[in-house]
């Protein structure tokens, strides 16, 4: 993580040497461990953005999803710098996450879900090229709402918990546009235990006609 000045901005230094003793100074926060929670829902807030620059990078999606996808980088680099600066600090944060963020969030859902063909969720992740990417990152994002949550659970005073709610709306418009991108070429449908049933086939094995099974 780039050393952060006061705010939450990487600062010009590159190498300062201060993090190789397993500490940083972490935007208004201060000194702390490159473990506490609140570095750990940043980088995954990080790491996240950095997935969706990969959908829109490689993905071939149509402008109007990539101008959306655009969006939703620039506001993950206010939910970071939200997230590295308390909410009770003496001077505003540059950014913070607000109600409306979700709000456009949710308007863009309703916008591309018509051409979703499958929201049941017994799809599996895959198809097409830019689907898969979308199922990536939104496999991210999850994973960066849950460090968000354990992050305002252990200080819930300082971090803002609409920065989870913003990440939970996301993941939410990533698998909307996954099944979109799949929408053309077909899904893979999740048939629950094939492999089992394909071995019992193999086998030659009925299991609801195996004596052992019905005991």
């Amino acid at each position: 993580m780039a050393e952060l000045d006061e705010s939450g901005t990487a600062g010009p230094s590159l190498y300062t040497g201060r993090g190789d003793s397993g500490r940083t100074t972490f935007g208004r926060h201060g000194d702390v461990a490159k473990t506490d929670v609140r570095v750990a829902a940043y980088e995954e807030c990080d790491e996240a953005n950095a997935q969706v620059s990969v959908v829109m990078a490689v993905g071939n999606l149509p402008i109007g999803i990539t101008s959306t996808l655009a969006s939703v980088q620039n506001d993950l680099f206010d939910l970071v710098a939200d997230l590295a600066v308390p909410l009770d600090a003496a001077e505003p944060a540059t950014a913070r996450i607000q109600e409306s963020h979700l709000t456009r969030l949710e308007r863009a859902v309703d916008h591309f879900e018509p051409d979703a063909a499958d929201l049941s969720g017994r799809v599996l992740p895959g198809g097409t090229v830019a689907a898969s990417l979308l199922y990536q990152a939104r496999a991210v994002v999850r994973r960066a709402e849950r460090a968000v949550w354990v992050a305002v659970e252990a200080h819930p005073a300082v971090v803002n918990p609409l920065c989870a709610r913003y990440l939970n709306r996301l993941s939410t418009l990533l698998f909307v546009l996954a099944r979109g991108a799949n929408a053309e070429h077909g899904d893979v449908q999740w048939v629950p235990e094939a492999s089992a049933l394909a071995m019992d086939q193999e086998d030659g094995t009925d299991p609801a006609a195996d004596p052992a099974t019905l005991a």
